[in-house]
């Protein structure tokens, strides 16, 4: 009897260990992409039309689709400061930036519409979070969330920085939200 208990305690102590680690590990993770990774930007919102239904939300003819019970998500997205074309926009430029070989960038400018190879629709964001560590002031806040493309199935966690020249200290996070603007993005 005490075998057992001991094996159910221990293995209940080493769950809990490695997933304390795990979101310890995250947090490093993302402070440390922010650290390579960071440019400054200011990004414009969405001026199209938007229609929302349920947990859907449509931005021209490109939707999106994330978890109706996650309120900072749906601000994020009614808020426009997130959306399909943007992420056409982020991928496209990433590829331009990052690719060392000519030949794919001359086939890319021979394309009629070369952001079609790069088109984000039809996406569902979850496991929102903001990152604890990357905090920087109140007028700043970092957020990490899942992207997943259903048609290409990938999957994806886009990190991206909310910026809100008004924000204070006792500031609630849907507030924080209604007055900011995108500063960031990148995965």
């Amino acid at each position: 009897m005490k075998k057992k208990f001991s094996i159910i305690a221990l293995t209940l102590f080493s769950v809990f260990y490695f997933s304390q680690n795990t979101e310890k590990l995250n947090d490093h993770k993302a402070t440390e992409f922010f650290k390579t990774h960071y440019k400054k930007k200011n990004y414009k919102k969405f001026e199209g039309k938007m229609m929302v239904k349920n947990h859907v939300i449509s931005f021209d003819n490109k939707t999106i689709y994330y978890d109706k019970n996650d309120k900072i998500v749906a601000t994020i997205l009614k808020q426009g400061l997130i959306y399909p074309q943007l992420l056409t926009d982020y991928q496209m430029q990433k590829f331009l930036d990052e690719t060392t070989d000519k030949t794919q960038k001359r086939f890319l400018k021979m394309q009629k519409d070369p952001k079609a190879s790069f088109d984000v629709n039809n996406i569902e964001l979850s496991d929102f979070s903001e990152i604890s560590t990357g905090k920087l002031n109140n007028k700043v806040r970092r957020f990490k969330v899942d992207l997943r493309d259903n048609r290409l199935n990938t999957h994806s966690i886009y990190y991206f920085e909310l910026t809100n020249d008004n924000a204070s200290a006792n500031l609630s996070l849907e507030n924080f939200i209604l007055g900011s603007k995108l500063t960031y993005i990148g995965n």
